[in-house]
Parts: C-alpha cells; sequence; structure tokens
C-alpha cells in the first residue's frame, strides 16, 4: 500500500500534503476533480466515469494515486504496465490505454505507461503534478520496472505549425527557445523525449501529435 507525507508550498508557507492510493469511495470526488480541470465545453463523457476507475483499483491498485490537501482529493495520476521496447511502433493513446479502462495492463511487462495526470485548478500553484510524478517514479523503482513512459500533449505547437516541424518545435524547446505548457512541465519533472507521435490523440491545439517522454529506471541497466 502506498502511502507518504510530505510539505508542498503555497508561496512561503508550507502546506502537508498525502499521497495515497485511491480507492472507491474516493470516486465522486476524482471525477469531480476532472470537472474542474476540464470544464465545458470540454465533453463530459471524457471525464473518468466510475466503471474506468474501478478497474484502475482492482487491476492495477498500485498505479491508482491521488494526493490529498486538508483531507480533500485536489489531484490524482494513472498509469498501468506495458511490455514497451525501442523501435515498437507508433501507438495512439486510445490504444495504449484501452481508453483509459486499462484492461490491457500487463503485470508481466517492463513499462509504467502513464494514463493520466489531474490537478484541481485552485491547487495548481503548489506544485502537486510534480510530485504526483515524483511519486509514480518510486512506484517504478518499487516494481523493479524499466521506465515510466507517457505521450504528453503539445498545445503551444498549434502557434507554430505554420513555420515549423513538430521535431522543429520540439528541438526549440530543448535549446530552451521556446516553452510549451505540457512537455516543458514534463522536462521540469525529469521526464526526457523519446520521439513525437502523429495522431496520438484527438487534440487541435497540438495538431493531434504526442510527444512520447520517458524516465528510466536509475537501478536498471536498459
Amino acid at each position: 500500500m502506498y502511502k507518504k507525507e510530505l510539505y508542498v508550498f503555497d508561496g512561503p508557507m508550507p502546506v502537508k500534503a498525502v499521497i495515497r492510493q485511491y480507492k472507491e469511495s474516493d470516486f465522486d470526488a476524482l471525477i469531480q476533480v476532472q470537472q474542474e480541470a476540464f470544464p465545458p465545453p470540454f465533453p463530459s463523457e471524457l471525464w473518468w466515469n466510475r466503471e474506468q476507475l474501478s478497474n484502475h483499483v482492482r487491476l492495477f491498485p498500485e498505479g491508482a494515486l491521488c494526493i490529498e490537501i486538508n483531507g480533500r482529493i485536489a489531484g490524482s495520476m494513472t498509469s498501468l504496465i506495458v511490455n514497451y521496447q525501442p523501435g515498437d511502433p507508433d501507438h495512439t493513446w486510445s490504444d495504449i490505454t484501452d481508453d483509459g479502462y486499462i484492461r490491457n495492463h500487463q503485470p508481466d511487462g517492463n513499462t509504467l505507461y502513464v494514463v493520466d495526470i489531474c490537478i484541481s485548478p485552485r491547487y495548481r500553484k503548489l506544485g502537486l503534478g510534480k510530485v504526483l510524478m515524483q511519486s509514480m517514479y518510486e512506484v517504478v523503482v518499487h516494481l523493479g520496472l524499466d521506465r515510466l513512459m507517457g505521450g504528453g500533449r503539445m498545445p503551444g505547437f498549434h502557434l507554430h505549425s505554420n513555420e515549423l516541424s513538430i521535431e522543429e518545435y520540439g528541438e526549440k524547446l530543448l535549446a530552451g527557445e521556446l516553452k510549451d505548457p505540457v512537455i516543458t512541465f514534463l522536462l521540469r519533472c525529469g521526464r526526457t523525449p523519446v520521439k513525437p507521435v502523429k495522431n496520438y490523440l484527438e487534440d487541435e491545439e497540438s495538431c493531434d501529435f504526442g510527444m512520447l517522454m520517458e524516465w528510466r529506471n536509475p537501478f536498471k541497466s536498459i
């Protein structure tokens, strides 16, 4: 059972946070966080539903984490295990996560794959996304997996897609010439780019691309 306590900062003020595995009694709060983070016109059918959440806690509870501030769930992060090898064909988010239902979870796989990370807007200034990501790295080490991997949206790409290829956009992010709300955040969390994937998800701002990014287990030789 994963659980830890730590302090995050609201400006100069330390605030106690608890990270733990979520459970059935948390489902309503988890869905509420999704509603707060992705309000209309975001389609409501893409928020977590109870069947998806039930699968998370039944099939892979170690990969279903939430973070509490003052007893209130402020965010969550969900993953599954897959078997990934460099050079594998490109995949979509829908295919590799089973549309978030994770019925394709492979307990004997080698890679922890991020399904979703979501923080309520009222708590985003506390840096909870980075804390959750670090917690998933700990799950990778605990389970002896090779890596954490996931595809990141690139919501800034549409602003430059007329003059830059997706590869050039990624190069400028790494050179510090541009910043992207998601990819720059993932870089700050310790993730490194693997490759851009075309048609990763339906997302107009990303021009349907996703950037596959990983964190390698430092205790394993891959």
